[in-house]
């Protein structure tokens, strides 16, 4: 009887001893025992050298915090229907990855957590991520890359049409006007000109709204489609596809690798195709002209990390976020994945990595003078609306004017404000 108590206080006191790990019940990061921690991360960059970068990147977080991400992957065709799906089901991952656009309409939903207090801190940041990234006085998301498009331009045949290849047009009219002369060369056309191209077209008529002193929105947060500088902006646009070839994004990438567009519009992405596929070819890269004395404004991308107000791993996924969309980090991102672009932290642009890249400067200036869409919940809505009015007045359906006007009053009627306004 005597050693069966001796073993039970033994016992009890086993009990009593802190434990090395985590306890056995839940600990605040969601580690169960011995088990490491674990979050759930959905991502969009799904091909095989894009996940195995993620992984590599990721496993310092992991060896950081001696825990694991589960990984899943999401495609931009179908990819925001399954986040949401997930949200509404109550199955929604812990961290998630959105785009700027995006952003708005999940914070709006009140589905994310607010990543705000702290050490959080927008400042070193690109300004024009701030907006995006706050709802309200709260931090929905943070962000984590952006990139931006430039003027690609092949200096081969701006030779061949009596242009000086080392000094480009630096203006958007005298660009129309270097196509044009391009564009009389056999087998070549002066300017590439998305078309039809949905989630792509809208990137590209955005910019000609903001360089001729444009924008969705006027006073009070009324849309202001039609305004007299944007309707230029569409002119502009229209005017380039008299000398040039109208098609998708991917297609008018090809041509460009190909040599048969003399100028185009298009993102960093293409630095690498060129290289990979033509790299003879003889190019240059300049940003946006100006137009009417306006400095050229371009658009900017952007992908944002935000962590699911629900979850229950809340700490991990928040240091999780905060981990990834470090400077430091999101460089070593972007060196493996080059279409990634920059860290949207500027501390990170003049990085050793981004000097000794070709062209990357360029981009680089860019998006000091670049913007992103609208942070509006219906944004995506809009989009589609300002995409078909571009259609219409590119393939000569109806004038800028019509077109946007048109558009006006159904975004107006989209919104649920008076056609009147």
């Amino acid at each position: 009887m005597r050693f069966s108590a001796l073993f039970a206080g033994f016992c009890l006191a086993l009990l009593l001893l802190p434990s090395c790990g985590s306890g056995d019940g839940p600990s605040p990061d969601g580690a169960q025992g011995d088990e490491p921690a674990s979050l759930t991360f959905w991502h969009f960059w799904s091909e095989p050298a894009q996940r195995r970068a993620l992984d590599s990147v990721i496993a310092g977080f992991e060896a950081e915090y001696n825990c694991r991400v589960k990984k899943t992957e999401l495609s931009w065709n179908d990819g925001k229907a399954k986040l949401l799906a997930a949200f509404n089901a109550g199955q929604a991952p812990d961290a998630l990855e959105l785009g700027s656009d995006w952003v708005a309409q999940f914070a709006g939903s009140g589905v994310l957590a607010d990543l705000s207090g702290g050490d959080a801190d927008l400042n070193s940041f690109l300004p024009f991520t701030h907006r995006v990234a706050k709802n309200g006085a709260e931090i929905a998301a943070w962000p984590w890359v952006v990139d931006s498009r430039v003027i690609y331009y092949n200096r081969d045949l701006l030779t061949q049409a009596g242009l000086d290849a080392d000094n480009p047009p630096t203006d958007f009219v005298g660009l129309v006007a270097a196509a044009e002369k391009i564009n009389e060369i056999d087998g070549v056309y002066g300017f590439g000109v998305n078309g039809p191209d949905r989630n792509r077209l809208y990137k590209k008529i955005l910019p000609l709204f903001w360089s001729s002193g444009g924008d969705i929105f006027g006073p009070g947060g009324v849309p202001n489609l039609n305004s007299a500088s944007n309707v230029k902006g569409l002119e502009l646009y229209v005017s380039t596809a008299q000398s040039g070839l109208v098609e998708t994004q991917r297609q008018l990438d090809d041509a460009f690798i190909r040599g048969t567009i003399g100028i185009w519009m298009s993102g960093s992405w293409l630095l690498d195709r060129i290289a990979a596929e033509n790299p003879s070819l003889d190019y240059g890269v300049m940003t946006m002209p100006a137009v009417d004395g306006n400095p050229g404004v371009s658009f900017a991308g952007g992908e944002y990390l935000a962590v699911n107000a629900k979850s229950d791993k809340m700490d991990l996924a928040r240091k999780f976020v905060h981990w990834m969309c470090d400077g430091r980090n999101a460089l070593e991102w972007c060196k493996k994945v080059s279409s990634a672009g920059f860290p949207a932290d500027t501390s990170y642009f003049a990085a050793p990595y981004f000097q000794s890249r070709p062209h990357r400067e360029t981009f680089a200036a860019q998006l000091r003078s670049a913007r992103m869409t609208p942070v509006h919940p219906r944004w995506l809505d809009m989009q589609d609306v300002i995409e078909e009015a571009t259609v219409e007045a590119l393939y000569g359906n109806k004038t800028a004017q019509e077109s946007l006007d048109d558009a006006q009053t159904a975004v107006l009627d989209l919104l649920g404000m008076a056609t009147e306004n």
